[in-house]
């Protein structure tokens, strides 16, 4: 390159940077205008290479490895009794239609009111075994299926994790990890899955105290970056049933909504009464009625019904029925 194109270059260089540039100095000669210009087109062409070479880039940032990929048996959760998207509609793919559509409008801000963290939404039970795992993938399933929405669900049950097992994966690194190791990313124990819209954070690595961490402030924090780096994502968390660990109470007061899994004809009233009582701060509460039974025709027995309420009103006679 000539000294004459060099101090072109040079000029393009300091000009598209924003610096005011005089006339050339004495002893360099001014560079003619098509040489000039030459060097412009030059210096955009490169800026352009640069920018593609960088968007075309596959390998991840170090500060950021990428998620995990993970193909989920659809057919396999289909007859496990999930919904599943490549399923043929049934009944209880319905039913979740239903239950699903206020849920989506708090989260998306269309609701009759805003919901603070409305895209935060914990499903959960008074004790176990109502249905709350069950509840949770499905809903997940179901809101994945939308067209204009994306969901992550969340492993929160950390002393008793089942999401993994219930989708016929092993166990895996997730928000424990993520809680006690500050070397582990959040995007490094996601998992993407085969449906496009549905991505999957484990509990994790068990760990002696797992039910303080989810009181803990590196929870609050996390939840509090979960809520506003996915404003358009819809996250569902299986959390701990409400009357058997104080830590998923504390969970709640961070949730825009709070689904309680209720098995009919099984739970007692007052332990529902209880549960609703022990999340009394969170904005948005529905009651999801598990097995109710139910008088279709097409072969289901059992059916899945939901309310809204601040207390039980669904009428057993007794507290024990």
């Amino acid at each position: 390159m000539s000294l004459i194109e060099q101090a072109a270059k040079r000029l393009a260089q300091l000009r598209s940077a924003g610096v005011e540039v005089g006339a050339p100095v004495a002893d360099v000669e001014p560079a003619p205008p098509e040489a000039e210009a030459a060097a412009r087109v030059e210096a955009v062409a490169d800026l352009k290479r640069q920018r593609a070479e960088m968007s075309a880039s596959t390998a991840p940032v170090a500060n950021a490895p990428a998620s995990r990929r993970i193909e989920l048996d659809l057919q396999a959760l289909a007859t496990s009794g999930l919904i599943s998207p490549d399923a043929p509609r049934s009944q209880i793919a319905d039913q979740y239609r239903v239950i699903k559509r206020p849920l989506i409008a708090n989260a998306m801000g269309k609701g009759a009111a805003p919901v603070k963290r409305g895209n935060l939404i914990m499903v959960t039970s008074a004790i176990s075994g109502e249905g709350k795992s069950f509840s949770a993938i499905n809903l997940a399933m179901s809101i994945a299926m939308e067209m204009d929405n994306t969901v992550m669900l969340v492993d929160a049950d950390l002393p008793k994790p089942s999401v993994l097992k219930m989708l016929g994966l092993p166990p895996s690194r997730g928000l424990l990890d993520v809680l006690t190791d500050d070397s582990v990313e959040f995007s490094q124990v996601l998992m993407k899955t085969n449906v496009e819209t549905l991505t999957i954070l484990p509990s994790g690595t068990q760990h002696a105290r797992a039910t303080e961490l989810l009181a803990s402030d590196a929870m609050v924090d996390l939840l509090e970056e979960m809520a506003t780096r996915y404003p358009d994502r819809i996250i569902i968390f299986d959390s701990p049933p409400l009357l058997m660990t104080t830590e998923s109470r504390v969970l709640a007061t961070h949730m825009g909504q709070v689904v309680v899994v209720v098995k009919a004809e099984s739970t007692v009233r007052s332990d529902v009464k209880h549960a609703l009582a022990a999340i009394e701060s969170c904005p948005v509460k529905m009651m999801l009625l598990n097995q109710a039974r139910g008088s279709s025709q097409d072969g289901y027995g059992y059916g899945y019904g939901y309310g809204y309420g601040y207390g039980y009103g669904y009428g057993y006679g007794s507290d024990g029925a």
